[in-house]
């Protein structure tokens, strides 16, 4: 499988995920529109994470002016002010849109995918508590009400425990034959200790067992040789834009765990303590 198709499958999980959350958050939708789709959060506590826009590559510059303006259009309507668009560093035209309306770049992660025959750990050993919801965001660091209306049968959830607590978290979303890895998150004291590696290693095993063909995330700087050790390859990077004028929008441990991306985040999603 090329590394175009990792990130498009890749793409499409990010996508559904975002509209799995948004069935679970108050007047949340993902937008989609020629050359883009946007995540539309006006309510809390999502609001501060879930609002990104992924614009799509290869555009011509009418259709690069239409997407951005259905972008801009979706998050007014909706009284959003403060949201992130989301391009592939290769997109040098749409970048420079971008730039010219006034957005900057706020921040970036590096997709990954990878084709599970190329799966490179043995299944690990790791004790596992049950996968409950609630105990899923505490670990995460999220208001207990955050995505309130959530379905968690729609997600894998594991949780990590050691010395008998529980310590650190993972979800992934199956789409289409692609198990898209978010909001990995561990807690402070229980970092450093493998258990990061371990979830994301173990989701992949039990995707694989799921039938998935490949998987997907978005990683850090600090955490893209641990997913490479593991089997991922490098897509590129995501760059992030904000407009000036709206760049102090908070970020949840959920949009981007620790070490991968995201929830939003984000998505993909971020997680440490590998």
């Amino acid at each position: 499988m090329t590394d175009a198709d990792l990130y498009q499958r890749g793409a499409r999980t990010l996508l559904g995920s975002w509209e799995e959350y948004a069935r679970g958050a108050t007047g949340a939708a993902v937008r989609r529109f020629p050359g883009g789709a946007a995540a539309v959060f006006p309510g809390e506590p999502e609001r501060a994470v879930y609002n990104n826009a992924l614009l799509e590559g290869d555009l011509g510059a009418a259709e690069r002016a239409d997407a951005l303006e259905a972008m801009e259009a979706a998050y007014a309507a909706a009284g959003v002010t403060r949201f992130a668009a989301w391009v592939h560093e290769r997109d040098q035209a749409m970048r420079g849109d971008l730039e010219r309306r006034g957005y900057t770049l706020d921040e970036s992660t590096r997709a990954m995918g990878m084709d599970l025959q190329d799966l490179r750990l043995p299944r690990p050993r790791v004790e596992l508590a049950p996968p409950d919801w609630s105990e899923y965001l505490r670990i995460l660091g999220v208001p207990p009400d955050f995505l309130s209306g959530a379905d968690p049968a729609a997600y894998h959830v594991l949780i990590a425990r050691l010395d008998g607590e529980n310590v650190a978290a993972a979800m992934a979303f199956d789409l289409a034959g692609d198990c898209g890895i978010y909001a990995l998150g561990t807690l402070e004291h229980a970092r450093r200790r493998g258990l990061g590696t371990a979830l994301t290693t173990l989701h992949l095993h039990d995707a694989l067992a799921r039938g998935c063909q490949t998987a997907s995330l978005q990683s850090t700087p600090m955490a893209e040789r641990v997913y490479a050790a593991v089997g991922f390859r490098d897509l590129g990077r995501i760059l992030e834009y904000g407009r000036r004028d709206h760049r102090s929008r908070t970020r949840s441990p959920s949009g981007r765990a620790q070490q991968t991306r995201v929830l939003p985040s984000a998505g993909w999603s971020r997680g440490s303590g590998a």
